[in-house]
């Protein structure tokens, strides 16, 4: 199916070597999928431990629960390596606005 871009305001069809680039482009964009999800859970990861990092920085003791839970998101990348299991921990629940990521380890204890 041959697609098109506006030019000028006018619709044209992509010539062979956009359609070549396209392609190429769609490609790349698919296979770093896998580094995308993982760069996403990173982020999700250092949000929650900034949430409990204050317990280093008091005079207050931090939980075994807590201490528990920081380690088990600090390990994410070594027990989490596929695609798949980044869709799970990805996955969410609820309806727009309230949505949630469903899979436990966000959950602070």
């Amino acid at each position: 199916m041959p697609r098109y871009h506006l030019i000028n305001g006018e619709r044209v069809q992509f010539t062979a070597e956009e359609e070549t680039a396209r392609d190429a482009e769609e490609k790349a964009w698919a296979d770093s999928s896998k580094e995308r999800k993982l760069k996403q859970i990173k982020e999700l990861r250092l949000d929650k431990l900034k949430e409990t990092d204050w317990y280093s920085n008091s005079d207050v003791t931090m939980p075994d629960n807590i201490k528990t839970w920081r380690q088990q998101l600090r390990d994410l990348p070594q027990t989490y390596t596929t695609e798949e299991q980044y869709d799970e921990l990805l996955e969410m629940q609820g309806d727009f606005p309230n949505q949630t990521y469903k899979h436990t380890i966000w959950s602070k204890p």
